[in-house]
């Protein structure tokens, strides 16, 4: 069996051999393991979980950048309007923002158009961690492969928290999955979204990527790919293109994470604040979609948790990216490293693409909640894994929401 690496590109990616014993070394199980990542080898980074800044575009469709953002923008030799006129494509290693500490994702309207969104690469399959008290260093037998199941349309009736998150690359451009999700600062109007970190950062081969955007219900009609060649972005984006002014990952994935062996996988989530694209009617994401999901940051341990749901659009073959899957089954344990937390893992046969996507279980009230989301599996996708979310999920999460709490 060999692992998955994420396909930042769909051709040729290197796979390592993978053992099939179920525990025996961690460093060997790490060596088989591959994120769904979607950039490595990026260049070195010494950027922490803290972004800097946002921006916006202004009604006339001007970029607006904090004065203290452009003044960092020009120490990397950046002019903000040749920024929004195409500079963000170069990534050379001396311009790379994303290792100079800052997040910075000006509005770029127009960019995400149906035929990008729908040209987007697959980071392959992939989930991650947990950490369960009793479970530490613990890896279960590898699951029954469970095959998974495309969920009816229209997608805003059965899971309307679930969406796409593009994303620009040194590889190109990609795609992840995201939830929607409450903010505690905001009841009932949340513009809070959870994925994988490494949607967002490449971890420490690179820095925070760019044109980062969220698209709920990407596909509601559950249009074919011919179809969809011919949509109008409102078919494709019914709910429309909704811009991350700000995303927070992990300390732990910033400077372990990896594209392969699995490193950093246990810390590998994240939380985007989102801003609609055009300014929209005043009404928040959640509100626009009408629903947004609790977060369990203590989530019961595996033996105690009957059945988890996980959610996505997976890109890599057999699937092609534009239709939402879900997998059903009960959780095991896989451990990459007896020092980091045990993750989560169930059966799956989704493919890259669905990194980022939501992990739903039933919480201690009896309603549903995310406990993770998908991180890393096998290139023969017979199963995910996804990190237990914990303090250090739950202090991303406040701190993203604390920061927005005034506005």
């Amino acid at each position: 069996m060999r692992s998955i690496r994420p396909s930042f590109t769909a051709r040729g990616a290197r796979r390592a051999r993978r053992r099939t014993s179920s525990v025996p070394a961690a460093v060997a199980l790490a060596s088989a393991l591959a994120l769904t990542a979607t950039a490595c080898n990026s260049g070195d980074t010494n950027a922490d979980a803290q972004a800097s800044a946002s921006a916006a575009a202004e009604g006339d469709g001007k970029i607006t950048i904090p004065d203290n953002i452009k003044d960092k923008l020009k120490e990397h030799g950046i002019d903000v309007d040749q920024w929004k006129d195409g500079a963000w494509k170069d990534w050379n290693k001396d311009d790379w923002l994303r290792e100079a500490q800052d997040y910075i994702n000006p509005i770029i309207e127009g960019l995400w158009d149906p035929d990008r969104m729908r040209e987007a690469e697959d980071p392959d399959t992939g989930v991650d961690d947990s950490d369960l008290s009793g479970d530490q260093g613990v890896t279960d037998p590898e699951p029954t492969p469970v095959d998974a199941k495309a969920v009816p349309a229209t997608y805003h009736d059965n899971a309307p928290e679930a969406g796409k998150v593009f994303f620009d690359s040194p590889e190109g451009t990609m795609v992840c999955s995201a939830t929607v999700v409450e903010d505690p600062a905001h009841p009932g109007k949340s513009n809070m979204v959870w994925t994988a970190g490494h949607c967002v950062h490449a971890g420490k081969s690179g820095g925070w990527y760019r044109n980062i955007a969220f698209v709920p219900s990407y596909n509601n009609e559950a249009m074919a790919t011919g179809q969809l060649e011919a949509a109008a972005k409102e078919e494709v984006a019914p709910y429309g293109v909704w811009w991350g002014d700000w995303a927070q990952t992990s300390d732990q994935w910033i400077e372990q994470g990896g594209a392969t062996g699995g490193d950093g996988a246990s810390y590998d989530f994240a939380v985007i604040h989102v801003t609609p694209e055009e300014g929209g009617d005043g009404k928040s994401l959640e509100e626009t979609v009408g629903s947004a999901l609790p977060v369990d940051f203590e989530a019961p341990a595996v033996a105690e948790v009957e059945s988890i749901t996980a959610t996505g659009y997976p890109a890599a073959a057999p699937f092609d990216g534009e239709t939402l899957y879900q997998c059903q089954d009960k959780p095991g344990r896989l451990s990459i490293s007896a020092s980091d937390p045990t993750m989560y893992r169930i059966g799956c046969t989704m493919t890259g693409g669905s990194s980022g996507g939501g992990w739903v279980a039933t919480g201690s009230d009896g309603e549903p909640a995310l406990v993770s989301n998908t991180s890393i599996g096998p290139v023969t996708a017979g199963w995910l894994a996804g990190p237990r979310l914990g303090e250090v999920a739950k202090g991303v999460y406040d701190s993203v929401s604390e920061k927005f709490a005034g506005q």
